[in-house]
């Protein structure tokens, strides 16, 4: 009789292999036997034993590795009842891997975010009237029971608010014996979406939504719809989704902040009759759970999410749609670096399904690629729609530079005079205001009167932020945060610790002192806190709650404020530093963008839009295209610069950087790294040098970077000298194809 190990089959058993991919930072999947009897196609969830512990992982592709003969394998644990992942997304987690050079198992991390969804859900239990005899009864309880005479069970909150009661009623009767226990019905499918009564389009809204819709169901293409702000390029791309759900397959709308979805879930809703379902970082586990299985099913027909939305388990999706396509939310920095609006077009192409890019400011890349901007010299890879005037008879608004050498504010203040003056006249017509500052906070420095000292991060090389409405100094970088001293940690001086600079709670306290009376509202990135208390102001906003609207750039995206007539930029050469290749247009489109939120309103010619830059750049390129309103111009400009230098679309980058705790080590192993760089024709690795934020979260930071020609495959050419380099436990290797970010 033969002895076996604990989770190991035999030799002599006869045993089907199958290759089984990990969430782990691996790169290749492992084999595991299967049961007899066991059927584990492709894409099937199992669950295998992995040293001590058991984890999830999805039977893999690739053939088996064949060292079955001559190893003992380890035996599937069990197969999971959950739809099998999609070859799509499979074929997405083998794209992302080997575009980014991360391991495999790190890229299907991305697609197993929500493990507990592939168990099945626990059974939800509720409340109906118990079949007893009744004695007399109060009028609350007779109310209860009045509540439950459909027979339809409720959980006791649902029961409480139906009968006008309190919570402790229901309780009472349960334990009485007068209410039992009954399974939850199973939530239904979601509707259908009838496709609705769509609004009147004009005349380019309709050609553009035609074309659109002609190419729903023709397979994989990629498609630029390009219009001004306000030209109602969601109402277009809303007919494509109605063509789409119409053929009864599934659409994915991608969002680059959450904080957006309000107005978009409105629109759905009105368009179709039903909200669609909604996914982000911020959603409840219980929520998650059940979406993710729910689109996995089949049962949600749109969805409208955040970038990870991307890797939900779509087994017919007929629809990409990306919106504020240019967002660089969209890039992931940390873990896998990849670009969501590149991966959804990679999806788009696995699924044979069209991608339709949405923006008023396309990426430099996006609209060089649809043939919209330069001489490619090839056909361009993608079309593109434009709609090039504001709906209705609302006007794009006017554009005027305030020059701060010439018109300063008042010392200690931030607003030049004819800002200010503006803000009082647009509040005493009764409309509403909205100033940008790309500044979370009070005050992006704390210095010390009498010895110059700044307070810095003890784990970053960067200053902390006042934030006085916390009363903390805080890291953007690594969130470190300390309250705000009394005296100076440097020299020990009191009262001597002062704000410099303005964030957008300094800019509200000196607006609330020009205009008492004013209504006044702060929104960034961290404030509001959640999603709802972000779509609550929104409303505020749009029904004129409040009077001026302060804000980061958060609030330069997709919203539409009726009433909004004055639009105001604080420092609008915040942007236009800091050695980032994608700095001047970055700048432009943001600006273009919050610009865009002036004057949207229908039959206000009487009252256009207007919008006032503070710079201390007015002659600079994007300044000029943006006082008058020639969006081809700085792109061209920024084109040739481009091309000038080989930087992207004319050449690719990839940012490597080596971190450790000890500077010296870190500096050595980077060295190494430059010394076996493979530098050659068309590739060049510039480096190493110190980040510009040299030091992050505690560690020391050396880059390097390579610079790629068209002709040459970047991940390719670089894959032999990262892949399989013995790093120091001690050190971390960051690898970032295609990086946004250069600090």
């Amino acid at each position: 009789m033969t002895a076996t190990i604990p989770g190991l089959l035999p030799l002599e058993t006869t045993a089907a292999t199958v290759p089984v991919l990990l969430p782990l930072p691996l790169d290749e999947p492992f084999d595991y036997a299967a049961l007899p009897g066991q059927s584990l196609p492709p894409g099937t969830f199992v669950e295998v034993p992995f040293g001590p512990r058991h984890v999830i992982g999805v039977v893999w592709d690739e053939a088996a590795s064949g060292r079955a003969a001559t190893l003992r394998l380890k035996a599937v644990r069990r197969r999971i009842d959950a739809p099998a992942m999609p070859q799509a997304l499979r074929h997405l987690v083998r794209h992302i891997a080997a575009t980014t050079l991360h391991p495999l198992g790190s890229a299907l991390r991305l697609a197993l975010s929500v493990p507990a969804a592939l168990e099945p859900p626990a059974l939800r239990l509720g409340l109906v009237a118990a079949d007893v005899a009744q004695a007399r009864l109060s009028p609350a309880r007779q109310r209860v029971l009045a509540a439950l005479a459909d027979g339809v069970p409720r959980i006791p909150a649902e029961i409480a608010r139906a009968a006008k009661v309190g919570a402790g009623v229901v309780k009472t009767m349960a334990d009485a014996g007068l209410l039992r226990q009954a399974p939850l019905p199973e939530a239904t499918d979601a509707p259908a979406m009838p496709a609705g009564a769509p609004v009147a389009l004009s005349p380019s809204q309709a050609e553009a939504a035609r074309a659109l819709c002609a190419a729903m169901g023709q397979g994989h293409g990629v498609t630029l719809l390009e219009g001004v702000p306000g030209a109602g390029k969601t109402e277009v791309y809303l007919e494509a989704v109605a063509a789409v759900l119409g053929q009864n397959r599934q659409v994915l709308v991608l969002l680059p902040e959450i904080a957006l979805s309000g107005q978009v879930l409105e629109r759905f809703a009105r368009r179709f009759g039903t909200a669609p379902a909604v996914w982000h970082s911020e959603l409840g586990a219980a929520l998650r759970r059940r979406t993710w299985r729910r689109v996995a099913e089949g049962r949600e027909r749109v969805v409208i999410g955040a970038r990870s939305a991307l890797f939900l388990p779509f087994p017919d999706l007929g629809l990409i749609v990306v919106d504020e396509e240019h967002d660089s939310s969209f890039k992931q920095e940390d873990g896998v670096p990849y670009q969501g609006r590149d991966m959804a077009v990679a999806r788009a192409r696995f699924e044979a399904c069209p991608a339709v890019l949405v923006s008023a400011t396309p990426a430099l890349d996006t609209a060089w690629a649809a043939g919209r901007i330069g001489d490619r010299g090839v056909a361009p890879t993608s079309s593109a729609l434009l709609l090039p005037a504001r709906h209705g008879d609302a006007a794009m608004p006017e554009v005027g530079l305030v020059d701060l050498r010439r018109e300063r504010p008042p010392r200690g203040a931030w607003l030049a005079p004819p800002l200010a003056d503006a803000l009082v006249q647009t509040l005493a017509a009764g409309e509403q205001a909205l100033l940008f500052l790309n500044r979370r906070g009070f005050a992006p420095l704390t210095l010390c009167r009498a010895c110059g000292h700044r307070l810095c991060c003890p784990n970053c090389s960067a200053w902390l932020v006042h934030h006085r409405l916390r009363r903390r100094l805080l890291c953007h970088h690594c969130g470190y945060g300390r309250p705000e001293p009394e005296h100076c940690p440097e020299c020990g001086t009191l009262d001597a610790l002062v704000a410099c600079g303005p964030g957008v709670e300094r800019l509200a306290e000196e607006v609330k002192a020009l205009l008492p009376e004013a209504q006044i509202a702060i929104m960034t990135s961290d404030s509001p806190a959640c999603p709802s208390e972000a779509a609550a102001l929104v409303r505020a906003m749009h029904d004129h709650e409040v009077d001026l609207l302060i804000g980061t750039q958060i609030i330069a995206k997709g919203h539409h404020f009726p009433d909004l007539t004055l639009v105001g930029v604080v420092d609008g050469d915040l942007g236009l530093s800091g050695g980032d290749l994608r700095a001047a247009e970055r700048c432009f489109q943001l600006l273009y963008q919050v610009a865009g939120r002036s004057g949207r309103a229908q039959g206000r010619t009487e009252r256009p839009g207007r919008v006032l830059i503070q710079t201390h750049l007015p002659e600079h390129p994007v300044m000029q295209a943006l006082a008058a309103g020639d969006k081809e111009r700085f792109y061209a400009e920024e084109l040739a610069e481009r091309r000038h230098g080989g930087m992207p679309p004319f050449g690719r980058l990839a940012a490597v950087i080596v971190s450790g705790r000890d500077p010296q080590e870190v500096r050595g192993f980077a060295s190494l790294l430059a010394r076996d760089a493979p530098n050659g024709p068309g590739l060049r690795v510039l480096g190493p040098a110190p980040a510009p934020i040299a030091v992050l979260r505690g560690r020391h930071r050396q880059r390097l970077l390579a610079i790629a020609g068209p002709e040459v495959d970047l991940a390719g050419a670089l894959r032999p000298w990262l892949k399989g380099r013995r790093l120091p436990g001690s050190l971390r290797l960051h690898i970032d194809v295609d990086p946004y970010s250069f600090l």
